[in-house]
């Protein structure tokens, strides 16, 4: 990060984190990252949501630009939109991991 940032670029970022902040939204995240591209039907199976729930997330998801969709008939596929997402998740599931190694080394 450079030295010096301005406010209105902090609260960018801030917005990021928190659109990452949601359980149910790194749900999905996780989800499109291993099975790829779903519609909505499959990422309503795979997390146990109501339609309406991951709707509303893929929605917010989609306005921070973190996923794309592509319209096929009647079905909407989502996937994600910028890889470095994923490279976050993964870096977060390595510091956590280590952690959690850690801590059971110690007990």
């Amino acid at each position: 990060m450079p030295a010096k940032v301005s406010k209105a670029f902090i609260k960018m970022m801030a917005g990021r984190f928190a659109t990452l902040g949601d359980s149910t939204r790194l749900e999905i995240i996780h989800c499109l990252m291993k099975e790829g591209e779903q519609n909505v039907t499959r990422l309503v199976e795979a997390t146990g949501q109501s339609y309406q729930n991951i709707s509303k997330h893929l929605r917010h998801l989609r306005e921070a630009k973190i996923l794309a969709r592509r319209k096929e008939g009647l079905h909407v596929f989502y996937r994600l939109e910028d890889p470095l997402v994923e490279r976050l998740c993964e870096l977060v599931c390595e510091s956590l991991a280590t952690e959690f190694g850690k801590e059971r080394r110690q007990k």
